[in-house]
């Protein structure tokens, strides 16, 4: 009895501390957020994602970023792969969106932007975006970015509802689709 409880104990611990996204994480589609990381006393979980982030994150009034490893399919970003991002964002009052390698550094061409704003793109007749990420050159609200290997995309929402629990769009959030690879 005792040898499964210290299994089941550490066995949640070690999960809590590697992911814990289903423990304490918002997850819409491939999206995933910690809304109470901005919060003045964080669960434990947000805590042990805020050590393994180690990075500035925004107040609790202050917006909500999204992070996105896998597609909308549930594969793994790769960035052999060319991307459209499509659909709608939450109300924000402004929005980016960064592809970054999985320690967090920025991915984007050395002298391209490094990010895609809310201001700076073309939108759908009916207010939709239709956005790439890709190495190779792509139509309309396009990304370069560079190197090899596994990266994760970085939806940054300022000033926005969701933030403060007091709006229910989240399921807004737009599809990650893999159109084709390398």
């Amino acid at each position: 009895m005792i040898a499964v409880a210290l299994a089941v104990g550490f066995g949640l611990s070690w999960y809590a501390l590697t992911d814990g996204r289903a423990l304490a994480a918002l997850t819409v589609g491939p999206w995933s957020a910690w809304p109470a990381v901005g919060a003045p006393a964080p669960d434990p979980c947000t805590r042990a994602y805020l050590a393994r982030r180690g990075a500035l994150q925004l107040g609790l009034a202050e917006g909500l970023q999204f992070v996105a490893t896998a597609d909308s399919d549930g594969r793994p970003l790769d960035r052999a792969c060319r991307y459209r991002i499509e659909g709608r964002t939450p109300v924000a009052a402004f929005w980016t969106l960064v592809p970054a390698a999985p320690d967090g550094t920025i991915i984007t061409r050395p002298d391209g932007p490094l990010a895609l704003r809310s201001p700076g793109i073309a939108r759908e007749e009916d207010g939709s975006m239709v956005l790439y990420v890709s190495k190779g050159l792509a139509p309309g609200n396009w990304l370069e970015i560079a190197g090899e290997g596994p990266f994760e995309l970085i939806l940054t929402l300022y000033d926005t509802p969701i933030a403060s629990g007091l709006g229910s769009g989240a399921a807004a959030l737009p599809a990650i689709i893999r159109e084709s690879c390398a």
